[in-house]
């Protein structure tokens, strides 16, 4: 990036703008649209079931000709109440030639949205019941889907296209250049020639003038002028983003590590318009440490192409939320990157997801336990059917005596419910079954057990191993080992929603303190690690997609001095689960920080805690060092402890 700033700005300049204090459009609707974007994600979901809709995507509908308040109406009289707050949005992010719509036809029947006459509805052509909401159709559901993937690809092209077209035909950075085709155009009403006489008029400049009627000089100087005011705009970007040498080190770095320089560079040479566009949304930088304890930030807003939610790139149709956007954009923008990464639609995640199932064979005898959870608790007979991991390969540096290991563990509410399946119809989910096998809580508490374990006889570090849990929040619950393990798991509480970014800040805290003379700490990034800050090796324990994974990916793309394993606990025969672990098989091949081991149902702990130390210390371990590893410490080491 530095190579390619034109010689008005600098990093060492004297110009300060607080990072806290610069604001643009984007910034402004975003933080509107985050006073109330939590409660409106909620409500929805509340309408959902009690309508007994399970998918994410449908929304309840119920028409009538009288005044009705029930639950349904009650929401629809909420979303348009935020029409304001979506066409503030939408004029910050939308690019030039693009039109403001909603999908609220009861304020205004003519809303130029082109997904209410290309899209059937879930619920067929009979529309909604008068008496009551009616129960979307797995027909009509599966042909909703259908067209609309149809229309995202459609439009999308459609967008990147007139994006493309609108952008700059030379490099607005040759400051010479662009002045000197400024100052050779006249746009004034009377020109002199070359004598200094005043040129003679045109018989139609009159009747131009009064229809407004430019000459093709004048057009041609208002679009140089516009290119200056782009340039002019970027550079106060910059600048109010990047005031001071620190912070700009800080970004360069970061999009070294992301693999970004380069695209970045390009989109600033070539594509200025859609570059200010980024610039404004924070894609060149890191995530500001403020956001994660945030119930809504900019990469936790919706994205809904049927309502008129948009996203930031020209072709964010198909994305749920903004950090999933921005986690495709980046993959399919780094050095390196081949073909496009496209996020799989709905139909194709849930066939991938049913394929991978379907893969899922026994388990290796060798690893079965009587005390395995599943076995003493007696759900079911047996383990379940596991999809076996790919092969492992070393591809992070394997475990030195300085890197630090923790833990940190999902207690959502899910950790603690009887493990439910849904049931589906085509596309469409009906219902849920329940499934005997322990509850994912009593799975993690298992593997943490059998993993510290190994661990301490591995590095002979009998203190033991911080543990971190999340929900809605963080809570550090302090260092565990073989001795105590029962006593501080009473500390740790089950219920809330599923943020993982909340547990990830804590780690990081605990992490640079322990670390901080190697480390420095900038205001709006956070810790920043040292070529000396030793590497964190963390054991992440999920039963589920967390709410802002897509953001602790991102955030994970950025960082050198972490290694993240893991573990997804699942449901014997969710298409959910196997869909989660797709999705994190594709991040962990991109990305070597990140790998990952799946269990489902009835789970084999011996046969999981085997292929999480592998991943964890970086190298093959062998069965016959597992088995040495995962014996309990001598109890005689306790006192050493005490």
């Amino acid at each position: 990036m530095s190579a390619d700033l034109p010689p008005s700005y600098s990093a060492t300049s004297a110009h300060r703008i607080s990072p806290t204090l610069h604001t643009n459009a984007v910034i402004e609707a975003g933080n509107v649209r985050a006073r109330d974007e939590q409660e409106m994600q909620f409500l929805l979901q509340s309408v959902q079931q009690l309508s007994h809709i399970y998918n994410p995507e449908i929304e309840p509908e119920h028409d009538t000709d009288y005044y009705c308040s029930c639950h349904i109406h009650r929401y629809i009289a909420r979303k348009m109440s935020r029409l304001n707050v979506l066409e503030m949005w939408s004029r910050a992010v939308m690019y030039p030639g693009e039109k403001f719509y909603h999908d609220c036809y009861q304020a205004s029947w003519f809303t130029n949205n082109p997904y209410a006459t290309n899209v059937v509805s879930p619920y067929g052509y009979n529309g909604a019941s008068l008496y009551g909401s009616q129960r979307p159709s797995p027909h009509y559901h599966a042909v909703s889907i259908r067209q609309t993937i149809r229309l995202n690809e459609s439009l999308n092209a459609r967008a990147q296209a007139a994006v493309r077209a609108q952008e700059p035909p030379f490099n607005i950075w040759e400051t010479n250049s662009l002045e000197s085709s400024m100052s050779s155009m006249s746009i004034a009403d009377s020109a002199s020639n070359s004598s200094g006489q005043p040129s003679k008029r045109s018989k139609l400049s009159g009747l131009k003038r009064a229809f407004s009627i430019k000459s093709s000089e004048q057009k041609e100087a208002i679009k140089v002028s516009k290119w200056i005011d782009l340039r002019t705009a970027i550079l106060y970007e910059e600048r109010g983003r990047w005031p001071d040498k620190a912070t700009w080190e800080i970004v360069t770095i970061y999009q070294e590590k992301m693999g970004m320089t380069e695209k970045i560079s390009e989109l600033r040479t070539r594509y200025p318009l859609q570059y200010l566009h980024l610039l404004r949304a924070g894609y060149f930088e890191p995530i500001p440490v403020s956001w994660a304890n945030l119930a809504s930030n900019p990469l936790k807003f919706s994205i809904d192409a049927a309502a008129g939610w948009r996203g930031i790139t020209p072709a964010w149709r198909g994305y749920e939320d903004t950090a999933e956007e921005r986690l495709y954009w980046v993959l399919n923008h780094r050095a390196g990157s081949t073909g496009a990464r496209l996020k799989p639609d709905i139909i194709s995640a849930l066939d991938r997801a049913r394929a991978r199932m379907a893969s899922a064979v026994e388990p290796p005898p060798a690893y079965f336990a009587v005390d395995d959870v599943c076995h003493v608790q007696h759900k079911s007979k047996g383990y379940s059917h596991q999809v076996m991991p790919p092969a492992f390969r070393p591809f992070d540096g394997v475990e030195t005596p300085l890197d630090d290991t923790m833990i940190l563990l999902d207690v959502s509410g899910s950790m603690d419910f009887e493990p439910v399946r849904p049931n589906y119809n085509q596309y469409l989910v009906t219902g849920y079954s329940r499934s005997t096998q322990p509850k994912n809580k009593d799975v993690a508490k298992a593997i943490i057990r059998r993993f510290t374990d190994a661990m301490a006889n591995h590095d002979q570090n009998w203190q033991g191993y911080e543990l971190t849990t999340f929900s809605s929040h963080a809570d550090h619950i302090g260092v565990i080992n073989h001795w105590n393990f029962d006593e501080m798991w009473r500390w740790v509480g089950f219920g809330g929603l599923t943020r993982v970014m909340t547990g990830w800040q804590k780690v990081k805290e605990l992490h640079f303190q322990k670390h901080s003379e190697s480390a420095t700490y900038h205001p709006v990034y956070g810790w920043q690690a040292g070529p000396q800050t030793p590497k964190l090796r963390l054991l992440l324990l999920l039963d589920g997609e967390a709410l802002d994974m897509d953001e602790f990916e991102l955030d994970l793309l950025g960082l050198s001095w972490v290694h993240v394993t893991i573990f997804l606990i699942g449901v014997d025969g969710c298409p959910h689960h196997h869909r989660h672990a797709n999705e994190l098989q594709r991040i962990s091949e991109v990305n070597p920080h990140v790998s990952f081991v799946d269990a489902q149902g009835n789970a084999p702990e011996r046969f999981i805690t085997h292929e999480l130390l592998k991943r964890h210390l970086g190298y093959e371990v062998s069965m016959t060092e597992f088995e040495e590893l995962e014996h309990p410490p001598p109890y005689s080491v306790s006192a050493d402890i005490q």
